[in-house]
């Protein structure tokens, strides 16, 4: 009982935190706040006695899957038709230089490969923490170093924007606020089917990824649908207070330990990526304010936001990051687990 009302305060505690960083314009609002709320009751509490059934967890991945899954779609894919090959190209290239930043950090610091690589690529932030700790990784820190990544971005990409100066404004895509009955069954049988489907079939992080990939091929196929809000935000604060709780004061002062090394990681990764939109650039006819804006490594929604506000081809920019933060997603958890066994190997 004494657990249950425990967890009940720390979701009144993340309701409230998350409703304040939306407010100020925080992306994913929900999972940092969980993140937030779990880390300062397991500081605070130290005795680990807040704890969630385990099934929460997978489910909670579960319903991740199937949000990453429903956010791909047919008009975003259409939007890059013409320019496939370059968009492909930075796609691509800014995993490699993600995961070759998560490598240099694997040198230089105590972090293992899979830790320091998940830590480090550039999108798909709740996605790419929900499936850390089954890929070997230390969740609680590929949190801090994921979303001390999008928290850069955001923070700086409004001040590199304000050199190519703003425009009208356009059309800002909207989110379905309101959920049908169909889009709560289609959810309720994609979460637990694509589960079942991939880790049986042994695919890595397969709880999140089999989702994903079922979900993705139905929109692709012209089946409308999301996931109803309240489901997703409870999935985001579920994975934010497992994550959270398992904080130690010895996870803390390795945070403070990792902070400059991971900041410089963060400025190296947005250097490279500015190098993509350069790439972006050139091979479309993108301008360059534009191919920064569709490259940025993370805090989709605030480049988003920045887009409209400077009259940016919201299209291109929305497609372009979408298709980024799915190839993140779909060939992480194959490339962590390559560079893990590289890693043993060599010792």
């Amino acid at each position: 009982m004494r657990t249950a009302a425990s967890l009940l305060v720390l979701g009144a505690l993340t309701a409230a935190v998350a409703f304040a960083l939306d407010l100020v314009g925080l992306s994913s609002a929900t999972l940092f706040a969980a993140l937030l709320v779990g880390l300062t009751a397991a500081l605070w509490r130290p005795t680990g006695e807040i704890t969630f059934p385990r099934w929460t967890f997978v489910a909670a991945q579960a319903v991740l899957g199937v949000t990453l899954g429903a956010y791909l779609e047919p008009d975003a894919l259409e939007a890059v038709g013409g320019a496939w090959l370059p968009v492909a190209l930075v796609s691509a290239g800014t995993l490699v230089v993600s995961m070759g930043a998560g490598l240099i950090l694997a040198r230089r610091t105590e972090l293992n490969r899979a830790t320091a690589t998940l830590g480090m690529i550039a999108g798909g932030a709740s996605g790419i923490v929900g499936m850390a700790d089954e890929l070997g990784g230390d969740d609680r820190l590929v949190a801090f170093m994921q979303y001390m990544r999008v928290l850069v971005v955001v923070l700086l990409t409004p001040l590199l924007v304000l050199a190519w100066g703003g425009g009208g404004g356009g059309e800002m895509p909207s989110e379905a606020v309101l959920a049908t009955p169909r889009d709560w069954l289609l959810t309720a049988l994609i979460a637990p089917g694509g589960a079942l489907v991939a880790r049986r079939l042994n695919v890595p992080a397969g709880t999140l990824m089999g989702p994903m990939v079922l979900a993705g091929g139905l929109t692709l196929a012209g089946v409308d649908f999301v996931v109803p809000p309240v489901v997703r935000e409870l999935a985001f604060a579920l994975i934010g207070l497992q994550v959270g709780l398992r904080f130690t004061i010895d996870t803390v002062r390795q945070m403070g330990r990792l902070l400059v090394p991971v900041l410089l990681g963060v400025l190296g990764l947005l250097v490279a990526c500015f190098g993509l939109a350069v790439l972006l650039h050139l091979l479309t006819d993108l301008s360059l304010r534009d191919a920064y804006l569709a490259t940025t490594p993370g805090g989709i929604y605030a480049v988003l936001a920045i887009a409209f506000g400077t009259g940016g081809n919201m299209t291109f920019i929305v497609a372009v990051q979408s298709v980024r933060v799915l190839v993140a997603v779909l060939l992480a958890p194959l490339a962590v687990r390559r560079l893990a066994r590289m890693g043993r190997d060599d010792t």
